[in-house]
């Protein structure tokens, strides 16, 4: 039994599974990037990136320098891409670590350039163009300057030109095909026929499972490789991915209550019959979030039992009146698997009103994590 009252279980035969998939998907000519980023999207950064590795991924995204950083203490070898610029204060780091960020503007291509310079050494870059995700990036008028700039500037060398997708999981795939053109558009323009050209890279999860012709040289796939489906619904119904993350507690008390009895505060449930309620030692501290309240359902002994009342800090009740010999002790499940039930993240995601993605950093970023297989 593990010592913890409510934690976070991670499944690396899942991950590794997800990411062979994932490798088949996206072909023998394409390298896959794993995005893992903001702790690989709750699942533990270190972990995940020292499982991945040994599955013979050679290439991975983060967020920050920091993150890069950690990698490379670990052991991680190959291409680690920043996708977020840190300043002149970190630039040191990224030349002892040999790390690739992601640039945009001049200002940060020459203060590369000097840290480079300086260390002795010379960093690769991914150049971002903004082909319609809105976000950062430049415009793509602006790259064939940026791309000589690059060329001629010492302690530097093109090492990618990358953009992203912010409709390849939408319902019409026009505007990811009319996407995919420009990019194809912009490499043909500033690339041609040479052989030594920067890795072309576009595709996030949903690009990667949906649209082949994104996959250029390399592809980043992030929530898929956590067992997540970019969107939820039928569209990736045919991935076969495997969910990573499970979310469990244990009853921390159970009481038999009369008809009438209010349940935490406001009491917003009250018993209708007489009956039986657990206590679990989890809440909104722990990522369960308040806005469940009253609408989720726990898995108990294989079967489901309602949350009810407010879901508190640290705390929340469920009515176990249904079930039999419930103790304290009993494992509960709050997202993932319990003989043959299942709460998913898209379901504990649509009753949030939010996606899988947040609900993966919510938990697996405020809880304890413990990792299994």
């Amino acid at each position: 039994m593990t010592p913890q009252l409510t934690w976070i279980e991670i499944d690396l035969a899942a991950l590794k599974s997800n990411c062979r998939f994932l490798r088949s998907r996206a072909g023998e000519k394409t390298e896959l990037l794993a995005v893992v980023k903001s702790e690989a999207y709750g699942h533990g950064m270190e972990e995940v990136a020292c499982c991945l590795h040994d599955e013979g991924i050679r290439a991975f995204g983060v967020s920050a320098v920091s993150e890069g950083v950690r990698l490379r203490r670990k052991g991680i070898s190959g291409l680690i891409v920043v996708f977020l610029w840190g300043g002149r204060d970190l630039l040191a780091d990224v030349v002892e670590h040999d790390l690739q960020p992601v640039v945009f503007a001049k200002e940060q291509l020459l203060q590369i350039s000097e840290a480079a310079v300086c260390g002795g050494s010379k960093i690769g870059v991914h150049i971002k163009v903004d082909t319609g995700m809105g976000r950062l990036g430049m415009l793509p008028d602006e790259l064939p300057a940026f791309l000589h700039l690059v060329t001629e500037t010492p302690g530097v060398y093109p090492a990618g030109i990358m953009s992203h997708p912010p409709l390849a999981d939408g319902e019409s795939t026009q505007f990811a095909e009319d996407q995919n053109q420009l990019f194809k558009s912009i490499l043909d323009a500033v690339c041609g026929d040479e052989d030594s050209v920067p890795l072309a890279h576009i595709a996030n999860s949903a690009a990667l499972l949906r649209f082949p012709d994104m996959h250029w040289d390399m592809v980043r796939p992030g929530i898929a490789i956590y067992g997540c489906r970019p969107l939820a619904g039928g569209l990736f119904a045919d991935a076969e991915l495997a969910p990573v993350m499970s979310f469990k507690t244990r009853v921390l008390q159970v009481k038999d209550v009369p008809v009438g009895f209010g349940v935490s505060y406001g009491h917003t449930f009250t018993t209708s019959r007489p009956s039986r309620l657990a206590v679990l030692p989890v809440g909104y501290s722990n990522g369960y979030s308040r806005s469940l309240s009253n609408r989720v359902d726990v898995l108990l002994h294989g079967r489901r039992a309602p949350q009810v009342g407010r879901i508190c800090m640290n705390v929340t009740v469920v009515d176990v009146t249904d079930l039999e010999q419930v103790r304290a002790g009993d494992e509960v499940v709050l997202m993932g698997r319990q003989g043959d039930e299942e709460i998913s993240v898209d379901e504990i995601a649509a009753l949030m009103g939010t996606i899988n993605y947040e609900v993966v950093c919510l938990l697996g970023n405020n809880n304890p994590r413990i990792y299994i297989n």
